[in-house]
């Protein structure tokens, strides 16, 4: 599993890669629907709607070594993913993966309790991709298995600790619902303060944000992956 350290090295990585993309690059030669196991739509070297960039496209030692480094695993899922998707971005990737490293490592929420958000954040929006990724990196930090079934099966959250509960309530509400409670906010408020509510309300925002992209390109698991985030 990839620690967050190599996960920070990845992104600043992507970042280099896609601001050093040519304007007019194109795609590579590549086409849809050649694997039988794939949508008819989706790129079987990306495993999603938009072809697999490729290191020719890319130009300057910088973006090659940054390239390499994505290709051989410093990021979460690799290119196959939204680090290849967002290559495609080469005036917002840098933005984008700053922000995300930011929200992530650096607002002083305990690492468990990020990853927690950012499950919230893919069970509420049924992102099997985004799932998939982080109940491994959840896991591997050591979180519960009864937080993480209480997310995936959305279970009532009686018996978890408070500020597990009070995460997931949030995303429930705000995401699904499209509104929070007096007494939701009260009580978040009242367990994380304003500041990091505020941070805390943005990371989930952040992988609403991922968890659209990969909707829209249709990203596929990786392969030999099955999803256990149950969607109808």
């Amino acid at each position: 599993m990839t620690d967050r350290r190599t996960f920070i090295g990845g992104s600043a990585a992507v970042l280099a890669a896609a601001n050093a993309m040519p304007a007019n690059a194109q795609a590579p030669a590549d086409q849809p629907g050649t694997d039988p196991a794939l949508p008819k739509d989706v790129y079987a070297t990306s495993r999603n709607r938009a072809p697999l960039i490729t290191r020719d496209m890319l130009v300057g030692d910088e973006s090659l070594k940054a390239y390499d480094d994505v290709m051989h695993g410093a990021t979460i899922a690799g290119m196959q993913g939204p680090a290849g998707i967002g290559l495609y971005g080469s005036k917002t990737r840098r933005i984008v993966a700053e922000l995300n490293v930011t929200l992530r490592l650096h607002i002083g929420l305990d690492p468990k309790l990020s990853e927690l958000v950012i499950l919230v954040a893919a069970r509420e929006t049924d992102s099997a991709f985004e799932w998939s990724a982080h109940e491994r990196a959840a896991r591997a930090l050591g979180m519960a298995n009864d937080i993480i079934d209480v997310v995936r099966d959305r279970k009532p959250v009686t018996g978890l600790g408070d500020k597990e509960a009070a995460i997931i309530m949030l995303g429930r509400e705000g995401i699904t619902k499209h509104k929070v409670s007096p007494q939701t906010y009260a009580t978040a408020q009242r367990l994380f303060g304003t500041e990091l509510l505020v941070n805390m309300s943005l990371l989930m925002g952040n992988y609403l944000m991922t968890s659209l992209l990969l909707h829209v390109f249709d990203q596929q698991l990786p392969p030999g992956v099955t999803s256990t985030l149950p969607i109808p």
